[in-house]
């Protein structure tokens, strides 16, 4: 479990890690939180010769947020910072939800929403909510920088589209629509720092008669390598007036889209029986919270 030997660089800007990066190219990784790095290290699945830490860079911390545009979220922002970020649980609750869902308190202090991100598993907890939030990324070279929303940014597992010399920056995520709710949820083998057997954010707006479905965004993870858009299932509803009957209809749907894979936490069957159970539960607490209703009455 001991670490290989590595060079070690503490940049204080941005310029300093886009030159680093430059320069070492596939021989460096980038050092945030370390949660999965430096375990992946010690299994001996990563050997870089050079570790790149970006916590003194102060321009890739923290949330900012304008009203009408919506939040900017740095890379190196730890989990905890969004957990209990009172502007993420009034504007973006699904991720707030989700970043008090990932690992121990102690991981939470140290993950970034970067990593979570440029790590690519497919259990992650953030990475649904942000997709569902419409979120995007903003990746940086030396020749510049661009944005790309999440659901491309993340290719499969543990891939994303970061080539040498790009750093992921920071995510941008829009102001969220009038009438509007996110919630998400995630199921486990038990109620302890697991990695999810399925999870699912929700992202709902209702049109001005706060009953019809405006839009919706339901995103699985868990069930597939990337952060799965449930299609199908957002057709039912968009449009329509909500009710249990389209809802079950919805939640069927994305059973069926869903494409997981049997493991050790759970079989495939398992895990598409799952995705309806979070679909009825998501879709309902998001309508709720949408309409200001009480659960059965629409």
């Amino acid at each position: 479990m001991y670490l290989n030997d590595f060079e070690y660089f503490a940049p204080k800007t941005c310029g300093e890690i886009l030159d680093l990066v430059g320069r070492l190219g596939t021989k460096a990784k980038i050092l945030a939180g370390g949660t999965d790095l430096l375990i992946m290290m010690k299994e001996k699945m990563l050997k870089p010769d050079y570790l790149i830490d970006i916590n003194d860079v102060q321009e890739l911390k923290g949330i900012s947020y304008e009203p009408g545009k919506g939040a900017v979220i740095g890379t190196a922002t730890k989990i905890s910072e969004i957990e209990h970020s009172d502007l993420i649980r009034e504007k973006y609750f699904a991720l707030s939800q989700a970043a008090g869902e990932l690992g121990s308190a102690q991981v939470r202090a140290m993950a970034t929403l970067g990593g979570n991100s440029c790590h690519a598993s497919p259990a992650a907890e953030t990475p649904p909510p942000l997709v569902a939030l419409g979120a995007k990324v903003v990746v940086k070279s030396i020749a510049g920088e661009k944005e790309l929303p999440l659901e491309e940014f993340i290719l499969g597992n543990r891939k994303t589209t970061l080539a040498e010399g790009e750093i992921l920056t920071k995510f941008l995520l829009p102001e969220p629509a009038p009438r509007s709710a996110s919630r998400y949820s995630y199921i486990g083998l038990r109620d302890a720092m697991e990695i999810d057997a399925v999870n699912m954010a929700v992202n709902l707006a209702l049109e001005d008669d706060g009953r019809t479905v405006k839009s919706l965004r339901m995103v699985m993870g868990s069930v597939s390598p990337v952060p799965l858009i449930a299609v199908e299932a957002q057709g039912i509803l968009i449009g329509q007036v909500f009710n249990q009957e389209l809802m079950e209809k919805a939640a069927q749907a994305a059973s069926v889209e869903a494409n997981p894979i049997s493991d050790i936490r759970a079989s495939a069957e398992y895990r598409r029986e799952m995705v309806a159970v979070l679909a009825r539960r998501l879709l309902q607490q998001a309508f709720n919270a949408a309409s200001g209703t009480k659960e059965g009455n629409w």
